[in-house]
């Protein structure tokens, strides 16, 4: 996403096989995650022998939360919804806080702020 971000003024399509050389991550993992965020509506896709991945919207508009909601089952540090300990956890308070303060951070973050 940072990768595409960085290419976003110019209108310039990036391929995926360029992304997964640049950024360092494996071709078949990379079209992973690139259509799972295709399907978010975070990326748009043209085919075709010039095809490739731009942003759907500004970058500044595309918070590190949104990706990492599309991309993460689960985004709690700790899930407690399923601990035989739930209603007597001295802990849960601690676990709920730093939660929330992890999602603050991951929304208020931007790909404009990345690049």
């Amino acid at each position: 996403m940072v990768c595409l971000a960085k290419h976003y003024k110019s209108k310039q399509v990036c391929p995926t096989k360029k992304i997964s050389e640049i950024e360092g991550i494996p071709f078949d993992f990379l079209e992973k995650i690139i259509s799972c965020l295709e399907k978010a509506k975070l990326v748009k896709g043209k085919k075709g022998v010039k095809g490739g991945y731009t942003l759907s919207t500004i970058p500044r508009k595309i918070s590190v939360g949104d990706i990492v909601s599309v991309l993460e089952e689960n985004k709690k540090p700790v899930n407690c919804a399923f601990c035989s300990r739930l209603k007597k956890c001295s802990a849960k308070n601690v676990w709920a806080k730093l939660d929330t303060a992890l999602n603050k951070t991951l929304d208020s973050i931007t790909l404009k702020d990345l690049i």
